[in-house]
């Protein structure tokens, strides 16, 4: 099934996973889908290495694994560290498999890897993959710019480039303050962009884990979150629970606004995922009006 077909009468929900390093069993990643399969999300997304860990292939493994428990696949492909013959060689392996909802994204430069440079950008790739056989395409966007932009306004027009060229709907890197995404969506909506775009929602549940992706993504912290982190910074358990109801709290307020979906970040962590899933379940069942 297409992604694009879910989301036309109902709010999407989706989740993310990543695969174990090489160095890992997949076995792991496995237990934790058989938990998050129960919480019957419309469709689960697979990272894929942009190259450097080596983990592409354990990455189309868990697909064709999600496909087979009757969920949704859609597998991350991010293009500047391969080249044409690569993407080729993946796609084959996705056609074997049946996979057909690709989120197509340039990945992160790693500075200890020559880029590539066949494809330079996500529409590059998007425009390739067009030609490759009738995939499902997902984009990703940045509420609060992508770092590499200058503006928000380049950074949107960027986005508008990716969408004509064949995106069928967005996701959005993840945020902490709703009003940043409600802006950015307002914007995009006023530069023509009408494809469905998902919130992107990480539950923060330890403090590494804020600062590490703050500095990689660039997402502001709102202050009630940071008096959030400051209170309960040292009790493991006590900031888990408050970043699970930040987040739970984050989308009530999104599916009331009228959200297109929600994809949550789940740093396969099950327990977390299965909190949030069941304080959301039945706002998430509204039919849209």
């Amino acid at each position: 099934m297409k992604i694009k077909d879910l989301f036309r009468d109902k709010t999407v929900f989706s989740f993310e996973v990543f695969p174990p390093k090489k160095t890992s069993s997949i076995d792991v990643i496995y237990n934790t889908l058989d938990e998050l399969s129960d919480l019957k999300p419309d469709f689960i997304s697979v990272t894929f290495s942009a190259g450097g860990s080596g983990n592409g292939g354990y990455a189309c493994d868990i697909a064709s694994k999600i496909k087979e428990m009757g969920i949704i696949p859609v597998l991350h492909l991010p293009c500047i560290n391969y080249t044409h013959e690569e993407i080729d060689a993946t796609l084959d392996e996705v056609k074997k498999r049946g996979i057909e909802n690709i989120l197509a994204l340039r990945g992160d430069i790693n500075p200890d890897i020559p880029p590539k440079r066949e494809f330079l950008h996500a529409s590059d790739l998007i425009t390739y993959l067009k030609t490759k056989g009738d995939f499902d395409i997902s984009g990703a966007c940045y509420p609060e710019c992508h770092p590499d932009s200058d503006t928000i306004d380049e950074d949107i027009d960027n986005l508008k480039i990716k969408v004509e060229a064949g995106a069928d709907h967005l996701i959005s890197q993840l945020f902490f303050d709703n009003e940043s995404f409600y802006s950015f969506v307002e914007k995009v909506r006023a530069k023509g962009i009408n494809v469905p775009i998902e919130a992107g929602i990480m539950p923060v549940v330890n403090k590494n884990m804020i600062e590490r992706m703050v500095t990689t993504c660039g997402a502001s912290l709102p202050q009630k979150f940071v008096k959030i982190m400051q209170r309960y910074e040292h009790d493991p358990e006590a900031l888990r629970d408050a970043g699970i109801a930040y987040a739970i709290n984050q989308i009530v307020d999104l599916a009331a606004s009228g959200v297109d979906g929600i994809h949550l970040y789940t740093m396969n962590n099950a327990y977390v995922a299965r909190k949030i899933s069941e304080a959301v379940s039945g706002i998430l069942k509204h039919d849209k009006a």
